[in-house]
C-alpha cells in the first residue's frame, strides 16, 4: 500500500477544502444570474411594482386567502401604473403578476441563505484561512449593498405619478449586481487555479481591464434601454429609423431627459455604438492573446469571449428587430430574445473576469 508522505496529505486536504468553498461560491454566481433573469422576467412583464409592501420576515408567503389579495391589489390601486396603464386589471391578471415579482424577491432570499449556511458550515470544517476574511466581508457588503439598492430602484416606481421604476436605478441595481458577481467569480477562481498556472503579461491584463471597461458601459445602456422600454422606439437595423447619427443626439444631449422619444433614441444611438464599439476590442483583444500570450492548459479561456460577443451582436439585432412583436404583460417572441440577450452578456463578462484572473499583471 502507497502512503502519502503526512505534508503532501495535509496539502490535498487543504485544497479539497479550498474547491468545496470555490464550488459553493460559484453556486453563489449562478444563482446570482438567474436572479438577474428573473429581475429581466419582472420588468418585461410589468410585474416588479405589484408588491407594494414587503414584509421582512413574513414577506416569503404570498398571500394565502381571498383577503389577504384583495388587501395586496388594494395597494396596487393607489400607484400611478395600475391607474394608468393596467386600469382594466382584475384580481387574476394582479396575480399573474404579482407571483414574477414574489418568485425574483423569494430568489434573493434564498441566494442569502445559501450563502449564510455554506458560509457557517464550512466555518464548522475549518474550510477557511485568514487571508479569506477580508474577501468575506466585501462579499457580505456587495450582497447587502445589492439589496438596498433594489429597494430604492421600486421605491423609485412605487408612488401615484410613475407607472415605471426610474431608468437609473434600475441600471444601478443591475450593475451592482453584476459587480457583485464578478466578486464572488473572482474570489472562486483564487481558490481554483493555482498560482503556477497563471501568466504574468501587463499589456494583456491592460487590455482585458479596458475591454470589461467598455462592457460595464454597455451593459449600464442596456440597463437604461430597459428601463425606458425603449426597444420598440427604434426597430430598425443597422439605421435606427432612417439615420445612423440621430440629430437628437446634438439637440438634447445623450442623456438629457427633456423629451422621452429623443432620450430613447440618443441611448439606442449610444447602445449600438458601444457594441460596435466592443465587437472590435474583443477581436482585437483575442488576436493580440493568441500571438503574444502562452496560457498553457488554460488556452481555451480566450475563445470564449470571441464566440459570446458574436453571439451577442446576433440575439441584439434580433432583440431589436422583434421589437415591433410587443405585446404589454406579455411574454413572447421579443422577451424571449431579450432574456437570452442578457444572459449571454452575463456569460461575456464572466468569460472576460476568468481571463482578468489568468493573464495576471505581474
Amino acid at each position: 500500500m502507497v502512503t502519502l508522505p503526512l505534508q503532501k496529505f495535509s496539502f490535498v486536504l487543504e485544497q479539497r477544502k479550498r474547491n468545496a468553498v470555490a464550488w459553493w461560491l460559484l453556486a453563489g454566481v449562478a444563482m446570482i444570474i438567474i436572479q438577474t433573469l428573473l429581475g429581466g422576467v419582472t420588468r418585461l412583464t410589468g410585474s416588479g411594482l405589484s408588491i407594494t409592501k414587503w414584509d421582512p420576515i413574513f414577506g416569503i408567503l404570498p398571500p394565502l386567502n381571498t383577503k389577504q389579495w384583495e388587501d395586496a391589489f388594494s395597494s396596487y390601486k393607489q400607484i400611478g401604473q395600475y391607474k394608468f396603464v393596467n386600469s382594466a386589471f382584475t384580481l387574476s391578471d394582479f396575480k399573474s403578476i404579482f407571483f414574477w415579482e414574489w418568485l425574483h424577491r423569494v430568489w434573493a432570499r434564498m441566494l442569502g441563505v445559501v450563502f449564510a449556511v455554506g458560509f457557517v458550515y464550512f466555518l464548522l470544517k475549518r474550510s477557511f484561512d485568514k487571508q479569506m476574511i477580508r474577501p468575506f466581508v466585501v462579499l457580505f457588503i456587495l450582497g447587502g449593498l445589492q439589496g438596498v439598492v433594489g429597494i430604492l430602484m421600486v421605491k423609485s416606481g412605487v408612488n401615484p405619478e410613475d407607472v415605471h421604476v426610474n431608468y437609473t436605478w434600475l441600471a444601478a441595481h443591475f450593475i451592482s449586481a453584476m459587480i457583485l458577481a464578478c466578486y464572488t467569480l473572482w474570489f472562486a477562481l483564487i481558490l481554483l487555479i493555482p498560482a503556477e498556472k497563471r501568466v504574468a503579461n501587463k499589456n494583456a491584463n491592460t487590455f482585458t481591464l479596458a475591454t470589461i471597461g467598455i462592457l460595464f458601459l454597455q451593459l449600464m445602456y442596456g440597463a437604461f434601454m430597459a428601463g425606458l422600454k425603449a426597444a420598440n422606439a427604434a426597430s430598425t437595423w443597422p439605421d435606427i429609423n432612417g439615420s445612423y447619427l440621430p440629430d437628437t443626439v446634438f439637440k438634447n444631449g445623450l442623456l438629457k431627459d427633456v423629451n422621452l422619444s429623443a432620450l430613447m433614441i440618443n441611448v439606442h444611438f449610444m447602445h449600438r455604438t458601444i457594441a460596435y464599439i466592443l465587437l472590435a476590442m474583443v477581436i482585437a483583444w483575442f488576436a493580440y492573446l493568441r500571438r503574444n500570450v502562452n496560457l498553457g492548459t488554460l488556452k481555451s479561456v480566450i475563445n470564449w469571449p470571441l464566440m459570446l460577443v458574436l453571439l451577442q451582436v446576433v440575439m441584439g439585432i434580433i432583440t431589436v428587430l422583434v421589437s415591433p412583436k410587443i405585446v404589454l404583460g406579455k411574454f413572447g417572441i421579443f422577451e424571449t430574445f431579450a432574456q437570452v440577450h442578457q444572459l449571454v452578456a452575463m456569460f461575456l463578462l464572466m468569460a472576460l473576469v476568468v481571463n482578468l484572473y489568468v493573464v495576471k499583471r505581474r
